[in-house]
């Protein structure tokens, strides 16, 4: 997938993809468990690079933790929903700036210029070895010693569950190639209209050696959804019928998302790393 066919792609998601992160038959387990992963490693009142922050859901959730954001994303429709929402949320001096950017050319901001980074997207879209490197490694250089980041991946099962999942997408799985190109390249192309494309999974164990080999040393990885990633609507009927039980369940995904057995089988994962160099506390999840 190109910078223009990833562009593209998003600026027809509008608000499809602002809304997605507070469905809670889609995203909102996702965010769920983010949020409670990226409190437990960020340090106090930080200074923060949302960059593929698109319309802003963590951007906002960020500021209103008291820490100062940069927003940055390939997508002018999802930055002029960013900008409105952070406006109606009056959370511009927690915002520092909204801006459009690549992930692979953060050359706007100097070495360090971060206390740390969230990458939330565009390494989903990277399906060129040279691309995942350049983006990894300007994470790097923005971020200052001891610095986290908090990187969002999806694992190659992912593409093979949801073509399962997709009537109009299941005859993939017949085509040449298909299967070689996603379980040994890790690469997803789907023929389907303004439907998910170019994607790359990573597999789990690759990911700690990859990230290690730019400057960076893994705090924990995590099945963004947990034990859970097709019970999400349950979960949410469990939410509004018993409030306590359902706080019991969250606690339960919680508590096994880094459960090695289970990361290959997410919808989404999330590596936390600490850049490489000077002190700092590590935290824990």
């Amino acid at each position: 997938m190109t910078r223009d066919d990833v562009r593209a792609y998003y600026e027809g998601m509008g608000e499809r993809e602002w809304a997605r992160l507070a469905n809670e038959r889609d995203g909102a387990l996702e965010f769920a468990v983010n949020r409670c992963v990226i409190t437990a490693y960020l340090p106090p009142r930080a200074r923060v690079l949302d960059i593929g922050g698109g319309p802003g859901r963590y951007s906002l959730w960020l500021a209103g933790q008291g820490h100062r954001v940069v927003l940055a994303d390939l997508s002018p429709a999802l930055l002029a929903i960013a900008r409105a929402r952070v406006a109606e949320a009056d959370a511009g001096g927690g915002v520092e700036e909204i801006v459009e950017a690549d992930a692979r050319d953060l050359a706007r901001w100097p070495d360090g210029s971060f206390d740390a980074a969230l990458s939330m997207g565009p390494f989903y879209h990277l399906t060129d070895p040279a691309d995942r490197d350049r983006a990894a490694a300007e994470l790097a250089r923005v971020v200052r010693p001891a610095g986290p980041v908090f990187v969002a991946l999806m694992p190659r099962y992912a593409f093979l569950r949801r073509t399962l999942a997709n009537a109009g997408e299941r005859h993939h799985l017949a085509q040449p190639g298909f299967l070689e190109g996603v379980l040994e390249e890790g690469v997803f192309h789907n023929d389907r209209p303004g439907a998910f494309t170019g994607g790359y999974g990573f597999r789990p164990e690759e990911i700690a050696p990859f990230f290690a080999r730019h400057g960076f040393a893994t705090l924990t990885l995590v099945a963004s959804e947990g034990i859970a990633p097709d019970l999400q609507g349950e979960l949410a009927e469990l939410a509004a019928s018993d409030p306590a039980t359902y706080q019991a369940a969250l606690d339960v995904v919680l508590r096994t998302a880094g459960d090695p057995s289970i990361l290959g089988l997410s919808n989404h994962l999330l590596y936390v790393g600490r850049k490489v160099g000077g002190g700092g506390n590590d935290g824990g999840a």
